[in-house]
């Protein structure tokens, strides 16, 4: 498989781009995503994030209609493997954590290392499930596989993104419902230039821009 290039400064700027335009609909989004998985114990978690990227892909799209905080609720379209992908690759990594936390002297990084690796290599598995209607494994498989081609840039990208995602739970948690969505506008914004859209060959050149909305208003 040809390798991917990582272009950190382009994903992050479009990503914050996609999310200024977008402010509004992406934390009341994201406030009712996390309300729904707390209440269920995690069982929502899947589908309210499949949701969620089902948004911001609309959003970046420039779909018509336009995605509002209600299609959150598309995520159930794809309850089984999102759900599958949540439980079945959270245990796993757990259960690895917890296991290499137990090696002497280097066991707390190791673990932290794995967990970063698997986030890293998984990122685009939730994506590909609701932009290709992909199942899980398939799904986990092509994101590891496109991934490995660049692995470390790819891994740097992603420590990036999930410390800007998780900068606001320094605010007793309340401001991840802020930071959270930036996060998954940049990622998706990696997943359209890495995979393209439906029809589209996407090499290392990526996908062209965007075309700039007729109207000369913000999406």
């Amino acid at each position: 498989m040809e390798k991917v290039e990582v272009k950190f400064g382009k994903w992050l700027e479009e990503g914050f781009n996609l999310y200024k335009e977008n402010i509004a609909t992406l934390i009341l989004a994201m406030v009712v995503a996390l309300l729904l998985s707390v209440v269920t114990l995690g069982i929502l978690a899947g589908p309210m994030y499949a949701g969620l990227l089902f948004i911001t892909l609309g959003l970046y799209d420039r779909a018509d209609p336009k995605p509002e905080p209600g299609s959150l609720f598309k995520g159930f379209d794809y309850f089984l493997n999102s759900f599958l992908f949540v439980i079945v690759w959270g245990v796993a990594i757990t259960i690895a954590s917890f296991i290499l936390s137990f090696i002497p002297c280097i066991g707390s990084l190791a673990s932290i290392f794995l967990v970063y690796c698997a986030m890293a290599l998984l990122m685009f598995g939730p994506f590909l499930i609701v932009d290709k209607h992909m199942e899980f494994w398939p799904a986990s498989l092509e994101s590891f596989n496109r991934v490995k081609t660049n692995f470390w840039p790819f891994l740097g990208f992603s420590v990036v993104t999930g410390i800007i995602g998780s900068i606001g739970a320094v605010a007793c948690g309340i401001g991840v419902v802020v930071t959270a969505p930036i996060q998954v506008c940049i990622l998706t914004v990696a997943y359209r230039e890495v995979f393209g859209r439906a029809g589209e060959s996407v090499g290392n050149e990526g996908m062209p821009p965007r075309e700039p909305d007729s109207t000369g208003d913000p999406a």
